[in-house]
């Protein structure tokens, strides 16, 4: 801007009002050519969003380059535009799959797999110079791995791998698990980190942070995403250090991870940390440090982190929240804290400093540094230089560091509602925040140099939607994109062009905008163009600021040829002037009412505005409008919304007094003669003539007044020429009235009368025309304006074929022919007749997705509908539709899968049909061979004979990926062609979506109930079930699909076969729904719908002999043959109703487990369970599985059973003789260490008759520890001995081999597996059977357990099973446990019918849950004291002088017994020494415990607890009875069935993830199972055995049933745990079951089935698939693996060689061989070989020594 511009602006004040505004125009010009353009893209300005409704939004991504954006969603991407237009999106899910299994998912290996939501975990942008950009996507399922994706089109897939391995696993499998990533480049390489928090289900080991590559290594075979020879952070223990990551920042030469976890080492609560490592020189982590972070005294959970700038230096900008110390869940209190980046890496190099040279001490000696995450690191003394020689560390560095000193912060503003997401920027130098909470607002703050901010404005994004911790600024920092759960919005980060003075500028106090004082605007401060000079910019943020104004000019005026100086003073006025002076000022001033402000603005803040006389009060010409005024005096409430013009407008309030004023311009608005002439003569306008004619007022129209108005003019012509359609008229002096053109109008020579109500004074009317047609019939016509007012449906598929349905108003304007729909640009052509208020029109196709404009042409007249657009979206896809066939009565219900199924208004379910007749004459025409010498013939001549004819059916309940078909009905004598789903111009083939056609069936056949006597009612007898006999009931339909009602009652159908159908009626007999005393059965099958008859419900269920037959056989036989007569027939009746029961019984064991109310109570059951054991499986993988150590665990399994093993013994010998007996325990082992002396020794032992079972597994286990040292030789040892028993067996029967344990190698190689083994139990079968035990004992607890017998109520085994209905109820007892020096209460759920010992059992295991059970006192070493009041202590016990005593019985002391309330207090205090242990209870060395059986107490008492011995519902021993009552018998206890069922259905989840666990093939088998599997394929392979039974026996023998059933029937040799009695049951079924999955014989069940058998007679096969497919997989496995063998066994020796006392096994071995030391001795000698070698020999010396045998030596 010129710099006298000021001076011009000053002066033309005094000059003409319009002076001023082309001189700011050319200020402003200038201001803008001066401003300086923002490099990037471009941007556009003001607000705007878009909702994307389909599932939640997880991430949001910018564009840096282009400024567009993509939108990671569960199981959508979208890719929108800078104005947030959707230019394309593509799915990411929902796919099958389940957490625990790996990809990719078979449904068969993967039992458990389901359609997952894929939930979005990492959005990254991979830029790269020379390599094509691409999006880097993660998501929740298939273990989380990840793809690229298209830029351009993200439904596009760059890279993807179709069989990932477990280092391709990135993101979290859990959508609640926190997963953060960031790209940085290595020596020219891209690389990601990513922090991932740990999850308990699916591939363990994982890192919290690893590195991974983006692009395949060209170096070696490790694919994109691999972590495999990259950096990653060693942890210990991942579920102690489970990090909650918030974000990953790269900043110069490091990466920043910020998350937050529990304090480990320090009071175990959450807190806050940053970690760092180095970007470049670091692979391997040495680098890595944290460090905690506090925020004033109680926010301690971060939400959000950016990184900005503040007081000019970078600085990280954090969200945290107020959580409770001991949990991660935070409060709604929250608060913004910023930490320099300077301060936090010199907190980070302190630490790191301290623990290379200073051991981690600081300058108090205390530690202010430690190694963290359990690993074997420490911190060290090195040299003082040594952070500044290893920056990023090295391999002799400690690492990973953590500081114990925390950095510290004071929060800049708190808030009372969560915040979410923090963005920081600067604006002139100042910093301000943007901060989103979880109610959707955004908030404003600027931060002061001080460290303090304020609010100064809050905006509504979303309500009720947390704003997503992505907030991100576009390039030119104009604007904010802002991510809710279902919506993006873009905000300008200032709206300062909307405040137009310079009042209103300063007053909204924004840091983003201030006033431009030469320029007249408001501005941010780089728009002004003069801002460096000072007060030319006035901040807005600055209160000190104050608007100027010209108050006097001096001189007021001035020729414009002479130069002078100009003293002007300024002062606020805007508010110093009142509404009458501002509006008649001779300046373009206007009054806003309700600011009160007199402003040049043409915009109030807030309306309405009055506006200045001179430029918007026009005096009406219209004739019932003459007093046009304006009101100055406004009420202040007047509301603003309620605009009203005031040009022409009257405002009026009788309650608030009215000044008014007459301003008028008779040039405004009056532009022609006409108009003028029209004015009301009270305001004296005249049309003035000379050079440029115009309406003046009277007194100032010097060229004289014009008495005749021009002639008319027409300037445009609107309207269609239709016939019957208006046309407008548009001109100038058409005429001062209507009288003036009503017959003197002609449209193409066709005289029409005008419309008076349409004519406006000189410039329009309107007239009806009929191009071409008479004139007389033109006046008599009224045309239409026709309207559209909405579309139904408003969206269809791109495909087309949408009818749809446009609504209006007088649609038949015009002619028929004319009348044309268009959906954009595409023809929608018109199907059925239009009327008056609406038209149908069908979709054209289209290419892709659009939003388009809706419009009728009416002729030439276009129409639109303005209010809605109709969507062209995504044609629907089909993915799966079931079941495949139907019965030609129709009406089956098919149900359909698919995505965007929804878009589809009418989707219907069509098919060709065509008669039989047609379909044979076909086939005639196809099959006849014509004569040579027979005329040509046409082959089709009969082909249209029967047309087809076409069947449709409409689908219902429509959603986004579900719908439901019905089939059509069809002729039973027709043929199906073809099956597809007519998706408006959609067409799916069925055949395209199943792989197979869709199959007709005939119509299945129910036959009446009385097909006897069809007159006469069926007779039912309640309790029973109804049968009915039909035919092909199952060809086309199931259970659940069939309705059968009797009368206006369900009858519930049970089972369904191909000829019967059973349902069980209600109890009482139902009433009838129409006129019949008797109710029918009705029953439907899809539209079939059969009456059965009526049926009548017998009163007497044993109904009597027929009166006449009595009376005949009274008359005709003596009384003893009647009795016996009666007896005979008593017992059919109840023979009757024996089967009768059974049958019922056996109906509703085959439907129970399917039934809805027991599937609900077995899901409330399991919900409960699963409830109860979220605290354990939070522990899972540390302390919460207490894992044997090495030795007990070896000790269980070689020596089960037995006390004082060799394991836990020492060599006892005197002094005097131990050194030489160690010296001949030496010479032993070395001989047991010569192959031949070894095997002889073997098979001499195992020669001699008195060598029992007992003795060969003993030797066996001895060996074992003896040779623990050498694996490998005691493996090839194995295999011999095992080649010479596959000798044995093939000559007899080889199935029979390795069935049970009768040699000693088969106990070898029951002790090997358990070695080799036991890595895999701790690592993967461990969690799962631990579960497994805890489901089974929280359910068994759950119910009454019988001290005495073990039965319990809630069991698996039926022969544990306490069928007896006992009254009791749960109650929870306050446990008195001391921690510390205080003492807490701790609630414990008991039953008031347990035992004192019992109750005391279940206190201890939850005060000492997770912890071993060797390590917690005996139940018997502490009394149980109830505690009332302050001196009320009663010591309870299971026998004291209170006991009840019934005759020989006496009853066991229960909490019932005692009266012990609900919520009592209790005490557990130690046991007096004088105290007689009473309990009921027995602990043995394996941790079994069983319970007391039937036993003689003191005086011949016997004691019972829940039920007498000799109450069993059990038929007695010596009763003989006949097989029919033996049966009843069984049958009637079966109703205890559904005990059992519930009971396995709410255990079935821990059952299956322990088979899948042992027999899954996701993770690579043990190396020892492969091993010996291929070992038993060898043998077969030499013997010549090709039956695949026989090998499938041996692998059975030697794995699944010789080592897990074993670990299966007793955890406690994995665990330290106790096993009770009815925990033993429940383990012995499921061990049972797992023994019937292995076998090769058909699993059938039948009425004399094992109840365990009938309890998973469903699931077995799918077992039996699991091991098949377990033994096929490894036996297809590349072979070879012998030598990765001998490595593992080589490490497997020096790992637990130390924990075996080899001294104790050699000589327990040497006991068996002074036994039998001659035959030893004598087989040694009979060999050559050994007679070489001097096996006889060496051994007699070896005696020698260890006894001082005499010998012959």
């Amino acid at each position: 801007m010129p710099a006298f511009a000021p001076l011009l602006i000053l002066l033309a004040i005094s000059w003409w009002p319009l002076t001023i505004l082309p001189l700011l125009s050319t200020a402003a010009t200038q201001s803008s050519a001066l401003a300086v353009p923002r490099a990037g893209p471009v941007v556009p300005a003001g607000p705007a969003s878009i909702s994307l409704d389909g599932t939640p939004l997880n991430h949001l991504l910018l564009d840096a380059r282009s400024g567009q954006l993509y939108v990671g969603a569960v199981n959508v991407l979208y890719h929108l535009s800078p104005d947030l237009q959707l230019l394309s999106q593509g799915r990411t899910g929902p796919k099958l799959d389940n957490p625990d299994c790996l990809p990719p998912i078979d449904p068969k290996d993967c039992t458990l797999a389901r359609e997952t939501d894929n939930t979005n975990k990492i959005l990254l942008l991979e830029e790269g110079a020379g390599q094509q950009r691409s999006l880097i996507v993660c998501g929740t399922v298939l273990q989380g791995i990840c793809e690229k994706r298209s830029l351009g089109n993200v439904s596009e897939v760059l890279y993807q791998t179709s069989n990932p391995v477990d280092t391709q696993y990135v993101a979290a499998n859990d959508p609640r698990v926190s997963t953060v990533g960031v790209l940085v480049e290595q020596k020219g390489t891209r690389l990601m980190l990513v922090g991932r928090g740990y999850t308990s289900k699916g591939p363990g080991g994982i890192p919290p942070i690893t590195t991974r590559r983006l692009a395949p290594s060209p170096h070696h075979s490790a694919p994109a995403f691999s972590h495999e020879e990259l950096g990653k952070l060693v942890v210990g223990s991942y579920s102690e250090y489970n990090n909650h990551f918030i974000t990953a920042l790269h900043h110069k030469r490091h990466v920043y991870f910020l998350f937050y976890r529990r304090d480990v080492w320090g009071k175990k609560e959450y807190r806050t940390y940053v970690s760092r490592l180095c970007v470049e020189g670091d692979p391997s982590f040495y680098s890595y440090v944290e460090v905690p972070l506090t925020c004033g005294q109680s926010y301690n959970l971060a939400q959000a982190a950016t990184l900005g700038s503040h007081r000019g230096a970078p600085a990280l900008f954090i969200a945290m929240a107020a959580g409770q110390t001991s949990a991660s869940t935070p409060t709604a209190d929250s608060a913004l804290c910023v930490y320099g980046m300077g301060q936090l890496d010199e907190a980070l190099q302190r630490a790191q400093l301290l623990c290379y040279t200073q051991e981690g001490r600081g300058a108090t000696s205390q530690e202010e540094a430690y190694i963290e995450y359990e690993v074997s690191s420490k911190c060290l003394r090195l040299p003082p230089t040594s952070v500044t020689d290893y920056p990023c560390g090295g391999e002799h560095t400690p690492s990973p560091i953590a500081s114990a000193v925390p950095l510290e912060a004071t929060p800049v503003l708190t808030r009372a509602t969560l915040l979410s997401a923090v963005a920081a920027t600067t604006e002139a130098g100042h910093t301000i925040a943007l901060l989103g909470d979880k109610t959707g607002q955004l908030h404003k703050v600027p931060l002061s140099t001080d460290g303090s901010g304020a609010l100064y404005d809050s905006v509504l994004v979303d309500e009720k939607s947390p704003v997503s911790t992505d907030l991100l600024l576009d390039p030119t920092g104009q604007s904010l994109y802002v991510l809710t759960e279902r919506k993006v919005s873009r905000l300008p980060v200032a709206e300062c062009e909307r405040r137009a003075d310079c009042h209103s500028c300063l007053q909204v106090h924004d840091p983003y905008c201030g006033w431009c004082v030469l320029e007249g605007r408001c501005t941010r401060k780089m728009e002004c163009s003069r801002h460096r000079q000072p007060h030319h910019w006035l901040w807005s943020y600055d209160r000190g600021q104050r608007c100027v104004s010209v108050q006097s000019l001096v001189p007021a005026s001035q020729s414009r040829d002479n130069q002078t100086e100009v003293s002007a003073s300024h002062v606020d006025t805007s508010r110093a002037i009142g509404c009458m002076a501002c509006v008649g000022s001779r300046w373009p001033c206007h009054w806003c009412a309700l600011d009160e402000l007199c402003t040049h603005s043409k915009h109030c803040p807030r309306q309405p505005i009055i506006y200045n006389a001179g430029v918007s009060l026009l005096p009406s010409h219209t004739p019932s409008v003459t007093k046009p005024f304006i009101s100055c005096l406004f009420p202040r409430h007047y509301p603003s919304q309620s605009f009203i013009g005031l040009s022409s407008t009257m405002f009026e309030r009788s309650h608030v007094p009215v000044f008014t004023v007459k301003l008028y311009d008779c040039s405004v608005g009056q532009s022609d003669c006409s108009q003028c002439r029209a004015v009301s003569e009270e305001y004296r306008c005249v049309w003035c003539g000379g050079e440029r004619p115009s309406c003046v007022y009277s007194d100032a129209c010097a060229a004289g007044q014009e008495e005749r108005c021009p002639p008319p003019l027409i300037t445009k012509v609107t309207g269609p020429l239709e016939g019957g359609i208006r046309v407008t008229v548009w001109g100038s002096n058409l005429g001062q009235r209507f009288e003036d053109v009503r017959t003197g109008v002609s449209v193409a020579g066709v005289s029409c009368l005008p419309l008076p109500e349409e004519y406006i004074i000189s410039t329009r009317l309107k007239h009806a025309h009929s191009l071409g047609a008479s004139c007389k019939s033109c006046p008599h016509r009224t045309a239409a304006d026709p309207q559209l007012i909405g579309i139904v449906p408003d969206k269809g598929p791109v495909s087309g074929g949408t009818l749809l349905t446009v609504q209006g108003s007088q649609l038949l304007t015009g002619l028929k022919r004319d009348l044309k729909a268009y959906v954009g640009l595409q023809p929608c052509y018109i199907v059925d007749e239009a009327n008056d208020t609406q038209l149908v029109c069908r979709t054209s196709p289209i290419n892709q997705t659009a939003e388009l404009t809706v419009k009728v042409l009416f002729g030439k007249a276009e129409r639109t509908v303005g209010s809605v657009a109709f969507r062209y979206l995504e044609d629907p896809v089909i993915t799966d539709a079931t079941p495949a066939e139907s019965f030609y009565g129709g009406g089956r219900a098919i149900s359909v899968s698919g995505k965007n199924l929804d878009v589809v208004q009418r989707p219907m379910m069509s098919m060709w049909v065509e008669p039989v007749g047609n379909y044979l004459v076909r086939r005639k025409r196809h099959h006849e061979v014509p004569s040579p010498h027979a005329a040509p013939q046409a082959p089709f001549i009969f082909l249209h004979l029967f047309p087809r004819l076409q069947r449709q059916e409409l689908c219902t309940n429509i959603t986004y990926d579900k719908m439901t078909c019905l089939t059509p009905q069809v002729p039973p004598d027709s043929k199906v062609l073809d099956v597809w789903f007519e998706l408006d111009n959609v067409r799916v083939d069925f055949e395209s979506i199943k792989g197979k056609s869709f199959t007709y069936h005939p119509d299945p056949q129910l036959y009446k109930l009385n097909s006897d006597s069809p007159d006469q009612p069926y007779r039912f007898k309640p309790g029973g079930v109804i049968a009915v006999e039909g035919k092909g009931l199952t060809l086309a339909m199931t259970r659940e699909e069939v309705v059968a009602r009797l009368g206006n009652k369900k009858c519930e159908v049970k089972t369904l076969d191909s000829t019967h159908l059973y349902c069980e009626p209600p109890e009482e007999q139902p009433l009838s729904t129409d006129e019949l005393e008797m109710p029918s059965l009705l029953v439907m099958m899809g539209k079939l719908e059969f009456d059965l008859g009526p049926v009548q419900y017998d009163s007497d269920i044993l109904s009597s002999v027929p009166l006449a037959a009595q009376v005949g056989l009274a008359a005709g036989a003596a009384v003893v043959v009647l009795v016996v007569l009666v007896i005979i027939l008593m017992y059919r009746r109840k023979s009757k109703q024996a089967l009768r029961d059974y049958k019922k019984v056996l109906v509703q064991l085959e439907t129970l487990e399917i039934n809805d109310k027991f599937a609900i109570k077995t899901a409330d059951s399991f919900s409960y369970l699963m409830t109860e054991m979220m605290d354990l499986s939070s522990d899972v993988g540390g302390p919460g599985i207490p894992l044997l150590d090495y030795r007990t665990y070896a000790e269980r399994i070689f020596f089960p059973g037995q006390r004082g093993a060799p394991l836990s013994q020492n060599l006892d010998l005197p002094d005097s003789r131990r050194q030489t007996v160690v010296q001949g325990l030496g010479q032993l082992n070395n001989l047991l260490n010569n192959r031949l002396f070894l095997i002889r020794f073997i098979h001499t032992l195992e020669a001699q008759q008195s060598f029992s079972q007992r003795d060969r597994g003993y030797v066996a286990s001895l060996l074992t520890m003896a040779l623990h040292d050498k694996l490998e030789y005691f493996t090839d040892v194995m295999k011999t001995l095992l080649g010479d028993l596959v000798q044995q067996y093939v000559a007899k029967n080889p199935k029979l081999m390795l069935r049970r344990t009768e040699t000693v190698v088969e106990k070898m190689l029951t002790n090997w597996m358990s070695i080799c083994l036991y890595s895999f139990l701790k690592e993967v079968a461990g969690e799962p059977l631990y579960m497994l035990y805890r489901a089974i004992k929280y359910q068994v607890d759950k119910g009454p357990v019988d001290a005495v017998t073990g039965k319990a109520k809630r069991t698996l085994n039926d022969s544990h099973l306490l069928r007896e209905d006992i009254d009791y109820c749960s109650m929870t007892l306050n446990v008195l446990v001391k921690s510390g020096v205080e003492v807490q209460p701790f609630p414990v759920k008991v039953l008031d019918t347990d035992t004192i010992t019992q109750v005391k059992d279940k206190i201890l295991d939850q005060i000492y849950k997770g912890a071993p059970f060797s390590q917690r006192p005996s139940a018997n070493s502490l009394d149980l004291e109830w505690r009332s009041g302050q001196a009320g202590h009663l010591t309870l016990s299971d026998d004291d002088v209170t006991a009840v005593v019934q005759g020989r019985w006496k009853k066991i002391n229960t909490l019932q017994h005692y009266k012990v309330p609900d919520g009592a207090t209790v005490a557990l205090i130690p046991r007096c020494q004088g105290s007689v242990v009473s309990g009921v209870n027995q602990v043995f060395q394996t941790g079994e415990k069983t319970p007391m059986l039937e036993v003689e107490e003191e005086e011949g008492l016997r004691l019972w607890h829940l039920v007498k011995s000799s109450e069993d519902p059990e038929i007695p021993k010596h009763r003989k009875s006949s097989m029919r009552e033996r049966e009843r018998a069984k049958a009637i206890p079966e109703i205890y069935l559904t005990r059992l069922l519930s009971m396995k259905g709410t255990l079935q989840k821990f059952v299956d993830d322990v088979f899948v666990a042992i027999l899954s093939t996701k993770r690579p088998p043990p190396i020892a199972v492969r091993f010996f599997f291929d070992f038993l394929d060898d043998m077969a392979e030499k013997h010549g055995i090709d039956d695949p039974e026989t090998v499938h026996i041996w692998k059975t023998n030697s794995l699944p049933l010789r080592f897990w059933v074993n670990i299966l029937k007793n955890p406690q040799f994995v665990f330290d745990i106790q096993v009770t009695d009815s925990v033993d049951a429940v383990l012995s079924v499921i061990a049972q079951t797992f023994i019937d999955s292995c076998t090769t014989s058909e699993h059938k069940v039948g009425r004399d089935s094992p109840v365990n058998k009938l309890l998973y007679a469903r699931e077995i096969p799918r077992y039996k698939e699991l091991v098949e497919r377990y033994y096929s997989d490894i036996h297809n496995a590349v072979s070879g693996c012998y030598q990765e063998m001998n490595s593992t066994l080589t490490e497997l020796s020096g790992s637990f060689a130390s924990e075996m006392n080899s001294l104790v096994a050699l000589h327990e071995l040497y006991k068996y061989i002074n036994k039998y030391y001659d035959q030893v001795i004598m087989s040694l000698e009979e060999d050559p070989t050994g007679q070489k070698m001097q096996l006889a020999y060496r051994l007699q010396q070896v005696a020698a020594l260890v006894e001082n045998k005499v010998t012959d030596l």
